[in-house]
């Protein structure tokens, strides 16, 4: 497999540095990641993209996805439509092969999370057609608390019905709703176009910094390899189903960022020779 790095997990570095996009890319390779991707740009241009696309080709950093958030619930669904189309223009002008957006935040009263999921079908579809004719495959990642459980997932994804419409796997975030990482790993595997690794440490009991799990356990985000998800095995999951493509480090820790970020890649170096 190779390691990427989510731009997001440089964000307490871009706080007290300041730093650029393209400080970040080059930080990024000289801590020995393969690839790069990122959240949503600022400012979010085409132009912007095309720097940072060209500063990656030359120092040899990939891009590797592009990541949005969106909601496809709201009252207004085309308006959300109109403007994820501009950000696969973003995701092009990038060259990614893979785009994630979000579906939505929070569901309407008296509506259910399946219900909602048929609702905003059609709509995700159309994103994903128009993705498609530009190279982009679109997705959605387990995140949100609405849909992040493996089950929901999944629904929405085959409801979708396309095939330029899968799913990011981030093997972490399943601790969020109660979901056993591994388990819903095996269900998301089939689909995953792209992956997520981060890590967590888990309380019964809450702790200062901790945030509360929709199982009631209290979770801190940590280094790779220094929580209890089960990493090496749900990599292997992947890798079983035939996954191939890049694993993108997400940090979320306390821990001095560059360090952590180090750490984490060394781990993931040394469980998967």
């Amino acid at each position: 497999m190779k390691f990427s790095v989510s731009s997001y997990s440089f964000s307490a570095y871009r706080r007290k540095t300041k730093c650029s996009y393209l400080d970040i890319c080059r930080l990024a390779k000289e801590l020995g990641f393969e690839g790069i991707e990122f959240t949503e740009l600022d400012p979010c241009t085409v132009d912007t993209a095309k720097r940072i696309k060209s500063y990656c080709d030359e120092i040899g950093l990939p891009i590797v996805a592009y990541s949005v958030g969106a909601n496809f619930a709201r009252l207004f669904p085309k308006r959300t439509v109109k403007q994820i189309k501009k950000q696969v223009d973003i995701a092009a002008a990038l060259g990614v092969p893979v785009m994630r957006h979000d579906v939505c935040y929070v569901l309407a009263p008296n509506r259910s999370w399946q219900k909602t999921a048929d609702k905003m079908a059609p709509y995700i579809r159309e994103v994903t057609e128009y993705a498609k004719a530009k190279g982009v495959k679109t997705c959605t990642e387990n995140h949100g608390f609405i849909f992040q459980a493996p089950e929901r997932v999944k629904y929405l994804i085959d409801t979708v019905n396309n095939e330029n419409y899968r799913w990011l796997c981030d093997v972490g975030n399943f601790l969020c709703v109660g979901a056993e990482p591994l388990a819903s790993v095996k269900v998301a595997a089939p689909y995953a176009v792209h992956v997520h690794v981060k890590d967590f440490l888990r309380s019964d009991v809450f702790k200062p910094n901790y945030f509360r799990a929709a199982d009631g356990n209290y979770l801190l985000g940590t280094i790779v390899g220094k929580g209890v998800v089960p990493v090496k095995d749900c990599l292997s999951c992947l890798k079983e189903a035939g996954y191939d493509g890049y694993v993108s480090v997400e940090f979320e820790g306390k821990e001095d960022n560059i360090p952590a970020l180090k750490a984490g890649l060394t781990f993931l170096q040394c469980i998967t020779e």
